[in-house]
């Protein structure tokens, strides 16, 4: 009798131990901790851990510990891990063309132009195109500007012909590059420190807080201040998975994920501005701010890339952003 009462107790400790234990959501990212995207992500297990009094574990794992650019997206798909923020570029090899539209060269001139576009029912419409691949979106993560880096000065588009430059896997990114003359080498974020420090590739076109972060600045002594593109997050999570948690779970989570996009958009230009300084300060890389002639030279050279590419796109898509952010092809 005490065997069985013993069994029916230990069963009982077991079921309860189970019965309490979290709901673990595994989130990757392929960038630093002390990014944009890494600090966001830091919050959002942060607070979505408080707020659910521990019925949910966050682990994040940032700079590719688990997969690299394209291999992430397939293990979100096949439920490997929960959570990811991946680039909008990501999108396009996927299936949904229509987030390519993001790397525009020009596209956005400010912050306040992405907000506008990715905050209201044009990035709502296109959230809901990643559902048919079995993904959730739950916000939007800005990061920077892009810029131009090498080894050598770049003042105008000519100085970029014959570079091999690093880019995402996007073919409207490719076809920037090749508008001034540059060799589109698509490249995994984790692999670009050792192939600029080899001379697999010449150049980047990065923002400032990876470009510092990943210490790609150490191995290139010029960085053009261009802004010729945005790049920003879409924080997505496995679809299955998302529906399946309690419903006030995902209420807290939801809340969280808001709160958490809120931070790191705020975050985003601060970030920016500190690691330009950084790099100004170590000495290793020399910043150089385009005239407004130069500029306008980078938009003339990287503004026929709208058009070229409106077919991958869609042109009803460009012209609601252009509508939407008041466009004006030239200065």
């Amino acid at each position: 009798m005490r065997t069985l009462l013993a069994a029916i107790l230990a069963l009982t400790v077991t079921s309860s131990f189970a019965a309490e234990a979290p709901i673990v959501i595994k989130f990757s990212h392929v960038v630093a901790v002390d990014t944009p995207k890494g600090k966001a992500a830091d919050y959002f297990k942060k607070i979505a851990e408080e707020r659910t009094k521990g019925r949910v574990k966050v682990e994040v794992y940032p700079n590719s510990q688990l997969y690299k650019d394209k291999e992430e997206m397939e293990a979100l798909q096949l439920g490997a891990v929960q959570m990811l923020a991946p680039s909008l570029a990501k999108f396009g090899p996927l299936g949904v063309k229509e987030f390519e539209i993001f790397d525009l060269p020009y596209i956005f001139d400010s912050y306040a132009e992405v907000d506008k576009v990715m905050k209201g029912p044009i990035g709502a419409k296109l959230f809901t195109k990643l559902e048919t691949k079995g993904i959730k979106a739950l916000g939007f993560w800005e990061n920077g500007f892009k810029n131009f880096s090498s080894n050598k000065p770049i003042r105008t588009p000519d100085d970029l012909r014959g570079m091999k430059v690093r880019i995402q896997s996007s073919k409207v990114l490719d076809e920037e590059m090749r508008a001034v003359g540059a060799l589109p080498q698509v490249m995994a974020f984790s692999e670009v420190y050792q192939a600029l420090q080899t001379g697999v590739v010449d150049g980047t076109e990065l923002e400032p807080s990876n470009l510092y972060t990943s210490k790609a600045f150490e191995v290139q002594k010029h960085l053009t201040l261009t802004n010729h593109g945005f790049l920003g997050y879409a924080v997505i999570v496995n679809k299955t998975f998302w529906e399946g948690l309690p419903a006030d779970i995902r209420t807290i989570l939801t809340t969280a994920m808001n709160d958490s996009s809120n931070y790191a958009n705020q975050i985003a230009k601060q970030e920016t501005d500190k690691a330009l300084a950084a790099i100004k300060a170590s000495g290793k890389t020399t910043i150089y701010t385009p005239t407004a002639a130069e500029r306008a030279a980078f938009r003339k050279a990287l503004i026929p890339v709208h058009q070229k590419m409106a077919s991958r796109f869609g042109q009803d898509l460009l012209t609601e952003i252009y509508k939407e952010t008041a466009f004006k092809p030239v200065e």
